[in-house]
């Protein structure tokens, strides 16, 4: 395993703005669902899986809609 260091985050950052640059909005969206959903997996196998999810990330939905331009839903 390596050791977290600020060079490795920076190199890191690097590579994901690189890597995933070219992606739009929905190819985001889809990509983050397909990582939200193996997220779920996991934690259900571990039995730690949060009861209401939704009201867990609403806070991060309002954000993430104002930072795009987005009206509140």
């Amino acid at each position: 395993m390596l050791r977290r260091t600020p060079e490795l985050d920076a190199l890191e950052r690097r590579w994901e703005r690189h890597a995933y640059a070219h992606l739009g909005y929905e190819e985001s969206l889809a990509r983050f669902s397909a990582l939200w959903a193996h997220a779920r997996s996991l934690a259900e196998a571990r039995g730690d899986a949060a009861t209401d999810w939704q009201a867990d990330i609403a806070p991060d939905l309002r954000i993430a809609r104002a930072v795009n331009g987005l009206p509140p839903s």
